[in-house]
Parts: C-alpha cells; sequence; structure tokens
C-alpha cells in the first residue's frame, strides 16, 4: 500500500530561519521549518522604539519535552537579508538530559548568517546540564561585508550561558562534559573570510577527584557575552567603561560619601556606587575586553538569578537592545 503522504526533506533535528526583504523596506519571515526534536516559533512581530521604527521579528528556539535526551542533535540555519533584525529567544532553560553512558553525546549547532546592516539578538535562557549528561554546542556567525565603505556591517548581540543543574535534586555541576564554542568571522565581497573570535568553554568531569564543582569555586552559572557591530556599539563601550570603573584595591570608595559637603552629587556615580554594591552582595564577578572589534563580557554568580538580574539591569540602563529590539527581547532575562 502506498503511503499517502510525502516524507520529509528535511532531516530531524534541521530547521531553518530565513528573514527576508520585501520591496521596499517590509521584512517578513520568508522561511522557517524544523523537524524533531527541535521546534521554533514566531509570534508576530513588533516595532522597534528607535528614531526610524523598524518591524522586529521574534522567534522562539524550543525542544519537545523542553530540553535534549541523549544523542539528539540539532542544526539550526539563520540568514538575515539586509537591514532586517531579528531576535532570538527560549521559553525556559534548555534541560540537557541523563546520558546512559558518557559515550553517548548531544550536540546542537547553529550557523547565522548576517547581511549588511542586519542585526541579530540572541538572549536565550542558561542551558541546564542534568546529573550525567554529555552536550556540546557550536554557534558560528558569519557576517558579510559589503563592497560599499558607506554601508554598515551587520550587527550582533549574544548570549551563552551555563547553569549548575538542578541544585534542588543535589546537582551542583555533575554532569560528564559540556562544550560550547562561539565563533565570528568576517566575510569580504571577494570570498576571504577572516576569523574575528573564537571562545571556548569546556567543562569536563576528569574522574580523578577534582570535579567540575571544586573548579567553578562556588559559582552556580558561568555566562558570555558577544557584541559586535554599529548598533551595539554604544553597549559594549558601556560595558567597557563601567569594567574600568570597578573598585580596585587601593582605590576611593565612591559609596562612602562625599569628601566635602558643599559638592554636588553626581547622581551617575551613586547609581553605579549602588550597583556596585549589589554586585558585591550578589556575589557577581564580571569582566569585559575588547577583541578585534568585538566586546565580550564574562560573568558569574553563586546563584542564577543574581546574574540574570545582573545582566537585565545593566542592559536595561543603557536601552540599547530595548531601543532597537523592543522590551520583548529582555523576556529570558526578566
Amino acid at each position: 500500500m502506498s503511503k499517502p503522504f510525502a516524507p520529509p526533506t528535511s532531516t530531524p533535528g534541521n530547521g531553518t530561519i530565513h528573514l527576508a526583504l520585501l520591496p521596499p523596506i517590509l521584512p517578513r519571515l520568508k522561511t522557517i521549518n524544523y523537524q524533531y526534536p527541535l521546534k521554533l516559533v514566531s509570534p508576530a512581530p513588533l516595532k522597534s522604539e528607535d528614531d526610524n521604527p523598524f518591524l522586529v521579528y521574534t522567534v522562539y528556539l524550543l525542544t519537545y519535552g523542553g530540553g535534549l535526551v541523549a544523542g539528539d542533535a540539532i542544526d539550526l540555519h539563520v540568514i538575515l537579508e539586509k537591514t532586517t533584525r531579528l531576535i532570538l529567544l527560549t521559553q525556559g532553560s534548555t534541560k540537557l538530559f541523563k546520558a546512559p553512558s558518557r559515550d553517548v553525546l548531544s550536540k546542537q549547532c547553529m550557523t547565522v548568517t548576517l547581511a549588511p546592516e542586519s542585526a541579530l539578538c540572541y538572549l536565550p535562557d542558561p542551558v541546564q546540564p542534568f546529573e550525567k549528561s554529555k552536550f556540546e554546542q557550536q554557534q558560528i556567525y558569519k557576517i558579510e561585508l559589503s563592497s560599499s565603505p558607506d554601508v554598515r556591517s551587520g550587527s550582533l548581540c549574544v548570549l551563552d550561558w551555563v547553569s549548575n543543574g538542578r541544585p534542588a535534586n543535589g546537582e551542583n555541576w555533575s554532569f560528564y562534559h559540556y562544550g560550547s564554542r562561539n565563533e565570528v568571522f568576517l566575510s569580504r565581497p571577494d570570498g576571504i573570510r577572516k576569523l574575528l573570535l573564537r571562545d571556548n568553554l569546556l567543562l569536563h568531569d576528569r574522574m580523578l577527584g577534582d570535579n567540575i564543582a571544586q573548579r567553578m569555586d562556588g559559582l552556580a552559572v558561568y555566562g558570555t557575552l558577544i557584541l559586535y557591530g554599529p548598533v551595539f556599539q554604544h553597549l559594549g563601550q558601556f560595558f567597557m567603561n563601567e569594567f574600568k570603573l570597578l573598585p580596585r584595591i587601593g582605590g576611593r570608595k565612591w559609596d562612602s560619601g562625599s569628601e566635602s559637603g558643599d559638592e554636588e552629587v553626581d547622581l551617575e556615580a551613586v547609581k553605579r556606587a549602588n550597583r556596585h554594591r549589589r554586585e558585591i552582595i550578589d556575589g557577581v564577578l564580571w569582566s569585559a575586553a575588547s577583541v578585534r572589534g568585538c566586546v565580550v563580557v564574562k560573568f558569574g554568580a553563586p546563584v542564577l538569578e543574581a546574574a540574570r538580574r545582573w545582566l537585565h539591569d545593566m542592559l536595561l540602563e543603557e536601552n540599547t537592545v530595548i531601543e532597537y529590539f523592543g522590551e520583548r527581547s529582555l523576556l529570558c532575562l526578566r
């Protein structure tokens, strides 16, 4: 008996998001398809809040069952055409379920191609590896350059973070293996590709008494924020400036009050001092560095909510993400 339906053309775990630009300047989701265990959901687009309001699309990256079962593999391709803007979000932490043995690996790969003047905001919930899970992921960002010097490059704001598992179940970095790699490339019109940034995180249980929890030194979450391009230039500079102004050993304690009662109170300094106090109380540690035009922010905290609150407050205070992508872009940080 012949089958009434044609077999699927894509392989399990594969997905495509293609955000195109229709004449004259109307962005549209040209393609959005996926296969189990990957699921993609796109709500109605919203307008940005910047000087030239633009239609911003959102796609939620989901998995059936809320996570990846041992052996699952996801391969997602994202294409942004010129001047389009896309938000990638999740609807909860990506759970990594227990592997039957150390030989069974779950994998996830995402390749993003950004045309000139396009912009991506990828702020997901953290990855949550369960006890005895094994996982590797790779995110590749290809930023295409224009032959015209007047055309700006694409921009990206991407967050990659991982938590210690399920503390309520007694888990604390008790998985077999976790690996995450982020790569940012510039693609010239002549076809030459230049590597701007390669950032690796590798956490592996060595089975020699020195477990991952000991090496994490009390942190329950560790993350990386990568910023590149003209859209996020001010945000990157904001993180660099704030990092330089963090209290240093031997430096003045700005939260201790003014040296003279006649001095005017610097409201910006007071706000910064209050944030520094919260960081100390919450145990948030962070740093920022500029690498070939990318700003890389590393952060960690002993409690997941402390890191979430800190990053949300930083992005809210600077306001670029909300201005260009709207308040929906920060949903995973609330």
